[in-house]
């Protein structure tokens, strides 16, 4: 069973979402605040058992307190323990796209929801296809370029490459810039 966790202060929307949990048979743990989470995220880290690491962060930018839902999705992201958990902010205030870009930065997220939530089935298609693409992820193999003729590959037998890099090309000058030879009084 897949662990998904809820940081969410509004009480519908904190229940809603542990019922379908639920129902989804993936099991929940939900906090209503960022403190809250932060003393269970330090009871993680000093030894406390923990079965699986939460596999989803599904987090309210805006709680109540001084910890907010970016600052949980930062240290979920930044410790080990928690495994490598996709992080879904949720708020029900409209932000910039720069404020946007920021508050993901910051919370290492991979979306971004505006409340209302879409439609519980459109939500589990997205929280469950944003997975699918992190354990792919997790499981590529890394990229291998391939060997450059004169880049000192296997054939080189240790070597020094000497084959000279290439000249860089000179900047094309810019089309020189015609007077406006039209007047007003014209």
């Amino acid at each position: 069973m897949s662990t998904w966790m809820i940081v969410e202060d509004e009480p519908d929307i904190y229940a809603l979402l542990l019922a379908m949990f639920d129902v989804w048979g993936i099991e929940g743990i939900a906090f209503v605040d960022g403190e809250e989470a932060f003393r269970w995220m330090d009871d993680v880290e000093r030894g406390m058992p923990l079965k699986e690491p939460p596999e989803l962060a599904l987090l309210d930018v805006r709680l109540p307190g001084e910890i907010d839902g970016t600052q949980v999705g930062g240290r979920l992201r930044s410790r080990a323990i928690f495994g490598d958990p996709v992080i879904v902010l949720i708020t029900a205030y409209r932000l910039s796209n720069e404020d946007e870009r920021a508050i993901r930065a910051e919370a290492g997220a991979d979306l971004l929801f505006y409340k209302p939530l879409p439609d519980l089935g459109a939500l589990r298609t997205a929280l469950e296809s944003t997975i699918a693409k992190r354990r792919a992820a997790r499981q590529a193999p890394p990229v291998t370029l391939p060997e450059l003729p004169g880049s000192g590959g296997a054939a080189n037998d240790g070597a020094a490459d000497t084959t000279a890099p290439a000249r860089p090309t000179e900047p094309t000058a810019p089309a020189p810039v015609q007077p406006d030879t039209t007047s007003e009084d014209g």
